[in-house]
């Protein structure tokens, strides 16, 4: 069975309480295949690696053992998903020069970046099915389909922001034609 590693950080339904108190009970509800960071007051993260049929149904059982642990926690991001350049060498093992030329070199080919500054940013997913498809990258499955998975929930997650008025207007405006 196929292993996937990922990272899930939550905002506490109490800011105040203090987030050690959980770290048994999580380990007791299925979380024990997680290392669990509680440094930041309000906030709780975990970084499974946990073996499943697939990267959906090893996200989605680690997210029900949370919940069922804390009711109330809110998804703050699902890890991997945003990456820049240098996040994405250290992934694949290579240089931050290596990946530079890369988008230099093909930049019409090179996915868009979701943010452009001293920094941009890239969703893993999109930009390791660039370099699976067009750039003959052998890039493991299991993290192509994590990266996958998390870019969707995290999408959705934002997805819950979007005013109801607003979203078939939205929708013809980012649509290209």
């Amino acid at each position: 069975m196929p292993e996937y590693e990922f990272t899930l950080k939550f905002k506490l339904p109490n800011f105040n309480t203090n987030p050690e108190i959980y770290i048994d009970k999580l380990y007791e509800s299925g979380c024990d295949d997680a290392l669990i960071g509680v440094g930041t007051k309000g906030y709780i993260a975990l970084n499974f690696i946990r073996e499943s049929d697939s990267a959906y149904e090893a996200i989605k059982s680690a997210m029900e053992n949370v919940k069922s642990v804390i009711p109330g926690v809110e998804l703050v991001e699902a890890l991997p998903d945003w990456v820049g350049v240098t996040d994405i060498a250290n992934l694949l093992g290579c240089t931050r020069q290596n990946i530079q030329k890369l988008i230099l070199k093909d930049n019409s080919s090179c996915p868009s970046a979701i943010h452009s500054g001293a920094q941009s940013i890239w969703h893993l997913a999109e930009f390791l099915t660039w370099l699976s498809e067009d750039k003959n990258y052998e890039i493991e499955e299991s993290l192509l389909e994590t990266a996958k998975i998390t870019m969707n929930l995290n999408l959705a997650k934002e997805y819950k922001k979007l005013a109801p008025d607003l979203h078939e207007s939205f929708k013809s405006l980012v649509t290209s034609t």
